[in-house]
């Protein structure tokens, strides 16, 4: 009888060591559970996919905005850390009420702001939702970080998600069909690539909004991290964060990042783009961007062999550098974090404990003729590429 019993005991303490071998073998290297992303919006479906490289670093995406969720780089001592801020279901992305939250997605159709929500095609002056002191941001209240991409995994390291946008949503005129095309080079890069077609007039701006924490800790301020613009110039905005229409040098203010900086020794300053900002939320006019060129050609590319810009962590060594072909990039230090909502795993993440680096062409340029065209008419493919490189040192 006590040999029967022990016999009973093992077995189920195999199966319990099993049967946690197989809830551990279903996460994430980030710790995710991708059936925690699985659920219908809108009557379409959503999920979390891996992508991985040879090197061990990892990247989990959600069609849901495809917004990237986590991604796992080595730190300078091989250790695997998660670089982004988000969250770690899918109920919290899809709360806009209650979290709202920018984290990780493929903005659009037109990233940042457009003035007073308006802009005009062919003499039309078409209005759009209002949702940011006045101004239309980031495609409106339902943009395409709210929205579900079809997805497509054609290897361990791509993924493809297209949009269907129909004409008027969010008022935006045209049916659109974006795609955005995420791989995870053997370099340790995540490259990014958008594409968008239109059978109307229409305006698109699409960028990703990563909230990058390379310090691997989301509870901590990351404000000790080290910037780099390669820009001389940035579009000054006011206190409603709208671009004024000027081009400004940065020489002599807090806005030069043209020698790493760290992000702490600026955003205290006095200057008034700052106070206003509480902090960085501006888009700098990239060197690696011929501007002159650029507006009066729309296909003009920027030179992506040249780094726009980087930001590192003293205390992991990791390295992100930012190549691109678009004119400008939004710098954004987290000021509106802190709102005591927690992301994953139950961190609650504090002012400033990210920053978003978003490859763009400026905010509101269809309101502004001496800047690039971000019109979009039938027949043309917009494009837009846009590289996170990791490495430590």
């Amino acid at each position: 009888m006590i040999k029967t019993f022990k016999s009973i005991f093992m077995a189920a303490a195999v199966v319990m060591v099993c049967f946690g071998c197989s809830n551990e073998a279903r996460l994430t290297g980030s710790g995710l559970s991708p059936e925690r992303f699985d659920s219908v919006i809108n009557g379409k479906p959503t999920k979390l996919y891996t992508l991985k490289n040879k090197n061990g670093m990892e990247v989990c995406v959600t069609n849901f905005g495809g917004r990237i969720v986590s991604i796992m780089v080595p730190d300078r001592y091989g250790e695997m850390r998660d670089v982004v801020l988000g969250y770690d279901n899918i109920a919290q992305y899809a709360d806009a009420e209650h979290s709202p939250s920018d984290f990780g997605a493929a903005i659009g159709r037109y990233a940042n702001r457009l003035n007073k929500g308006r802009i005009c095609i062919d003499g039309d002056t078409i209005q759009l939702p209002q949702n940011n002191y006045g101004h239309c941001l980031h495609g409106g209240p339902t943009g395409w970080q709210y929205q579900v991409y079809e997805a497509r995994q054609a290897s361990d390291s791509t993924l493809a998600l297209v949009m269907h946008s129909p004409d008027g949503d969010n008022k935006f005129p045209g049916n659109v069909t974006a795609k955005v095309t995420y791989t995870l080079r053997h370099d340790n890069a995540l490259d990014i690539r958008y594409e968008a077609e239109t059978d109307k007039k229409t305006v698109v701006n699409m960028t990703n909004h990563s909230y990058f924490n390379l310090n691997g800790d989301g509870a901590a301020s990351a404000t000790n991290m080290v910037l780099y613009i390669n820009a001389d110039r940035y579009t000054p905005s006011d206190a409603t964060f709208m671009t004024t229409g000027e081009i400004a040098s940065v020489d002599g203010t807090p806005m030069d990042f043209r020698i790493p900086t760290v992000i702490a020794s600026r955003i205290a300053s006095n200057f008034r783009q700052i106070t206003n900002a509480k902090g960085l939320d501006h888009n700098w006019v990239l060197n690696t961007y011929p501007l002159e060129e650029g507006v009066k050609n729309k296909h003009v590319k920027g030179d992506l062999m040249q780094v726009a810009a980087s930001l590192f962590s003293p205390k992991t060594g990791i390295l992100l550098e930012v190549f691109t072909d678009e004119p400008g990039i939004q710098v954004y230090s987290g000021n509106f974090l802190g709102a005591k909502v927690s992301g994953k795993h139950g961190v609650v993440y504090p002012q400033r404990a990210a920053c978003c680096l978003e490859t763009q062409h400026f905010p509101d340029s269809p309101n502004k003729p001496q800047w690039p065209s971000a019109y979009l008419s039938p027949g043309e493919k917009y494009t837009s590429h846009c590289i996170y490189k990791f490495s430590d040192k």
